[in-house]
C-alpha cells in the first residue's frame, strides 16, 4: 500500500483510506505525488483494485464529510501532504528512479489551486442545478423561491441505502431471481428463508456493507427488509429506466415497427410481450423486447390501452411508426387485428403485415375463426413438446418411422430429423404431420400400452390423452383441409422469407395466388370432395370411426329432419369459412401500401441486376416521400443509384440484401436511399439479417421456457432479458425520491419503507 512509503506512521482504519481513482491521469499524478516509481507500470485498474492511501496526505478541503464509515474525496481531489525528506535515509530508495522535489512554494500554489478548482466546480454545479429548477417551474407551471439546497448527511445516507437496494434488484433481475422464496404454506417456517430479496439484504450486511449494517443495526432489534410495496414501486423504475435506454436508440433512429408475440401467462394474468424494431446508429436491423402489456378481453379496450401504454407511457411517437405485426395463437388473432385496424385509422403509415418470425401458413392457421382449427392446432403443439420431453421418446418415434418407411427410406431419414425440431412452424407443418399421423398414432399406442413398463404413469397418461385426440376424426379432417388449402400459399410464404430478391418477386405472385384461392372457392363442392374422400381413407387407415362431432351430434338430437352427412357437415363447417378467411387475411396483410413498400426492394442492388436495372422505384416511393430528407432530388438520384451498380467494375458483386447495401461506404452519398432503406428493413415482414441482433426475441423465449409461470414478473423479466443493457443508479435513486418521497421526507427508518419480519 502507498502508507507502507515514504516512513507514513499513519495506522489508518479502513475508514480512514481511499481507493486510488481508475482515471488514467488523476491516477498518474497520484503515483508521480506519492513518489511511487515502483507502480509507474501498474494500470488505473490494478491500483484501484489492489492499494490504497491514507487519507492523511490529504487537505482538508480535498475531504468531502458526507459518510461516518469511509472518507470520501472530491473528484479533484490529488494528495499533497508529504514527509519529502524521510526517505533520503531509505538505502533502498536510492536505486529508484529520481523524481522532482517540489519546493514549499510549488506546493502551496498546489494547493491553491485544487481549492480554487473545487470553488469553481461547486459553483458551476450550483449553476446547473438553479437552471434545472427554474426550467422545472417554467414547463410545469410552478414557483421555486428557494435555492436547490445541498444534501443533509442523513439525505446521503438514504440515497446510499437506495442505491443498495436498487442493485440488488438489478441482480436478482438479471440472474433470474424470484423475489419471493419458499411459499410459507408450503415449507414448515424456518426451514427456508422465506424471501429471497431479504436474502441478498443479509448476504451484503454480512459482507460488510456499512450503508446497509448501519441502517438494520441502528432501525430495529429484529431482522428488517424492504416492504413489498417499496419493492414493487423500485421494480418498476428499474424497469422503466432500462426501457428507456432502449427506446432513446429507437427514437435517435426515427423510424421504428411493433410487432407482438404469443399471449403469455405471468403469475396468473394474460400479458403480451411487445418489441420493437429499428436501424441503430451503426446500420442493423435490431428487434429489442421492451416490455409487456396486460392483455384485455375487450378488443376495444386492449387497442385503446395499448396505443396509451406505447405512447404516454414509453413515450414513442407512433406518426415515425411504420410497420405493426401480431404473432398471436388461435383465437387472439381476430382482436389483435382490432388493435391494427385502430391504429391504421390513426396512423395509416403503420402497415399491417405479416412477421418474419413465423411462417404464413401458420399464421394464416391460426387467424382462421373455426374453433376444430383451434383445437387441431394445440393438439399439434402438445403432440411436439410430448416428443421433445427426453430423447428416449424422440427415439421411441423414430425407430417406428423406420418400421413404417421401409420402403422410403429416404423419406423416413427426413421425417426423423424433421421430427428432432420444431417443426409446427415449418410451412409444410400440416403435410408433414399427414405423413407422420400413422407413426405418432402407433408410437402413442405403444408408448401407452408399453408391459415392460419404460415409462412412468405420467407419460403414459399422457400418451393416452394425446393418442385419443390425434384418433378423433374431427382432427383428422381438419389438418388434411388445412393442408390441402394452405398448400396454394407455401411457396408464396417460403419466399417471403427467403432472400430479397424472393421476398419482391413474391410480392408480384400474390395476385396469382388470389387467383387460385378463389377458383378453389367457386369450385368448392368439387375440391372438398377430394379434400374429404383423403381424410376418409386416412381415417381407415388408422382406423378410426368417422362420425360428425359430439357436440353437433348432442345438439341435433330429436331434430329427425336433420339429414346431414358428415361431407356436408365439413364443407360449411370448414372447408368453406377457411378458404373465405385466407383469402381474406391475405388482402389485409398484403395491402396496397405494403404491396407497394416491397416493389420498392428493387433499390437492392441485386434486384436491379434481376431487373436489368429497368426499374421504377420513384413511384413506389411516393408513400415514404414525406420520410426523405431531399424529396425533389429523388428521381436524379435514383438514376445515379442505377448507373452505379449497372457499370460497376467487373470484379465487383452486387450487394444482394438490405443489410449489405446500408453497410456500403458510400452510402451516405445518396441519403434518400439511405433512408428508403432504412424503413424498408425495419417491415416485419423483413428478416433480421445478422442473428445476433434478434436477441430479444430468443431472450423472451428462454425466459419464458427456464422460468415457472407464478414466479414470471413482467418487471424483472425486462432486467433478465436486456440484462446487457447500462443502467445508471443514480438515475434509479433520484426518480425513486422524486416520484415517492419529498426531500423532507426522505426513508428512514418508518414503517412505509422497512418492515419487520
Amino acid at each position: 500500500e502507498f502508507k507502507n512509503k515514504l516512513n507514513c506512521v499513519n495506522m489508518a482504519t479502513y475508514s480512514e483510506t481511499v481507493f486510488i481513482p481508475n482515471t488514467v491521469a488523476t491516477c498518474q499524478k497520484w503515483v508521480e505525488n506519492c513518489r511511487r516509481a515502483d507502480l509507474e507500470d501498474k494500470t488505473p485498474d490494478q491500483l484501484n483494485k489492489h492499494y490504497r492511501l491514507c487519507a492523511k496526505h490529504f487537505e482538508t478541503s480535498m475531504i468531502c464529510r458526507t459518510s461516518p464509515y469511509r472518507t470520501v474525496l472530491r473528484d479533484n481531489a490529488i494528495p499533497t501532504i508529504f514527509d519529502l525528506t524521510s526517505h533520503l535515509n531509505n538505502p533502498h530508495s536510492r536505486h529508484r528512479k529520481r523524481i522532482k522535489e517540489l519546493s514549499e512554494d510549488e506546493i502551496r500554489t498546489l494547493k491553491q489551486k485544487k481549492i480554487d478548482e473545487t470553488s469553481e466546480q461547486e459553483q458551476k454545479h450550483k449553476e446547473i442545478n438553479n437552471t434545472n429548477a427554474q426550467n422545472s417551474n417554467t414547463e410545469g407551471g410552478e414557483e421555486q423561491d428557494e435555492d436547490i439546497l445541498p444534501l443533509t448527511l442523513e439525505e446521503k445516507e438514504n440515497k446510499e441505502y437506495l442505491k443498495s437496494l436498487f442493485e440488488i434488484l438489478i441482480l436478482m433481475g438479471k440472474q433470474n431471481i424470484p423475489l419471493d422464496g419458499h411459499e410459507a404454506d408450503e415449507v414448515p417456517e424456518g426451514l427456508f428463508t422465506p424471501d429471497n430479496f431479504q436474502a441478498l439484504l443479509e448476504c451484503r450486511i454480512n459482507s460488510g456493507e456499512e450503508v446497509l449494517r448501519k441502517r438494520f443495526e441502528t432501525t430495529a432489534v429484529n431482522t428488517l427488509f424492504c416492504s413489498k410495496a417499496q419493492q414493487k414501486q423500485m421494480l418498476e423504475i428499474c424497469e422503466s429506466c432500462i426501457r428507456e435506454e432502449t427506446l432513446r436508440e429507437v427514437r435517435d433512429s426515427h423510424f421504428f415497427s411493433i410487432i407482438t408475440d404469443d399471449v403469455v401467462d405471468i403469475a396468473g394474468e394474460e400479458h403480451l410481450p411487445v418489441l420493437v424494431r429499428f436501424v441503430d446508429e451503426a446500420h442493423n436491423l435490431r428487434e429489442e423486447f421492451v416490455g409487456f402489456l396486460p392483455y384485455e378481453a375487450d378488443a376495444e379496450i386492449l387497442a385503446m390501452k395499448f396505443h396509451t401504454t406505447i405512447t404516454e407511457k414509453w413515450g414513442l411517437n407512433m406518426e415515425y411508426c411504420r410497420g405493426q405485426a401480431y404473432i398471436v395463437s388461435s383465437g387472439f388473432s381476430s382482436k389483435m387485428k382490432v388493435v391494427a385496424s385502430r391504429l391504421l385509422e390513426k396512423y395509416p403509415q403503420a402497415v399491417y403485415t405479416l412477421c418474419s418470425s413465423c411462417a404464413l401458413n401458420m399464421w394464416l392457421a391460426k387467424s382462421v375463426p373455426v374453433m376444430g382449427v383451434s383445437v387441431a392446432l394445440g393438439t399439434i403443439e402438445e403432440v411436439c413438446s410430448f416428443f421433445h420431453r427426453s430423447p428416449q421418446l424422440l427415439l421411441e418415434l423414430d425407430n417406428v418411422i423406420s418400421v413404417l418407411f421401409q420402403n422410403n427410406e429416404e423419406r423416413g431419414k427426413e421425417l426423423k430429423e424433421i421430427c428432432h425440431s420444431q417443426w409446427t412452424g415449418r410451412h409444410d407443418a400440416f403435410e408433414i404431420l399427414v405423413d407422420l399421423l400413422q407413426a405418432l398414432v402407433l408410437c402413442l399406442d405403444g408408448i401407452n400400452n408399453d408391459t415392460n413398463i419404460r415409462w412412468n404413469n405420467c407419460i403414459a397418461g399422457r400418451a393416452f390423452v394425446l393418442c385419443s385426440a390425434v384418433t378423433d376424426f374431427d382432427f383428422v379432417v381438419t389438418i388434411v383441409v388445412l393442408k390441402n388449402v394452405l398448400s396454394f400459399t407455401r411457396a408464396f410464404g417460403k419466399n417471403l422469407q427467403g432472400q430479397t430478391s424472393d421476398v419482391f418477386f413474391a410480392a408480384s405472385s400474390l395476385t396469382a395466388v388470389l387467383h387460385s384461392l378463389n377458383e378453389v372457392m367457386e369450385n368448392i363442392e368439387v375440391y372438398h370432395e377430394f379434400w374429404f374422400e383423403e381424410a376418409t381413407n386416412l381415417a381407415t387407415k388408422l382406423d378410426i370411426q368417422m362420425k360428425l362431432p359430439g357436440k353437433f351430434r348432442r345438439a341435433q338430437q330429436g331434430n329427425l329432419e336433420s339429414q346431414l352427412t358428415s361431407e356436408s357437415y365439413y364443407k360449411e363447417a370448414l372447408s368453406v369459412p377457411t378458404v373465405e378467411h385466407i383469402i381474406q387475411e391475405l388482402k389485409d396483410i398484403f395491402s396496397e401500401q405494403h404491396l407497394k413498400a416491397l416493389k420498392c426492394l428493387s433499390l437492392v442492388p441485386s434486384v436491379m441486376g434481376q431487373l436489368k436495372f429497368n426499374t421504377s422505384e420513384e413511384h413506389h416511393a411516393d408513400m415514404y416521400r414525406s420520410d426523405l430528407p431531399n424529396p425533389d432530388t429523388l428521381s436524379a438520384e435514383l438514376h445515379c443509384w442505377r448507373i452505379k451498380w449497372k457499370h460497376r467494375g467487373k470484379d465487383i458483386e452486387l450487394p444482394s440484401t438490405i443489410y449489405e447495401a446500408l453497410h456500403l461506404p458510400d452510402i451516405k452519398f445518396f441519403p434518400n436511399v439511405y433512408a428508403l432503406l432504412k424503413v424498408l428493413c425495419i417491415l416485419p415482414v423483413m428478416k433480421v439479417e445478422n442473428e445476433r441482433y434478434e436477441n430479444g426475441r430468443k431472450r423472451l423465449k428462454a425466459y419464458l421456457r427456464n422460468t415457472l409461470t407464478d414466479q414470471r414478473s413482467s418487471n424483472l423479466a425486462l432486467l433478465n432479458i436486456n440484462f446487457d443493457i447500462k443502467h445508471d443508479l443514480d438515475l434509479m435513486v433520484d426518480t425513486y425520491i422524486k416520484l415517492y418521497t419529498t426531500k423532507s421526507e426522505l426513508p428512514t427508518d418508518n414503517s412505509e419503507t422497512i418492515e419487520n419480519t
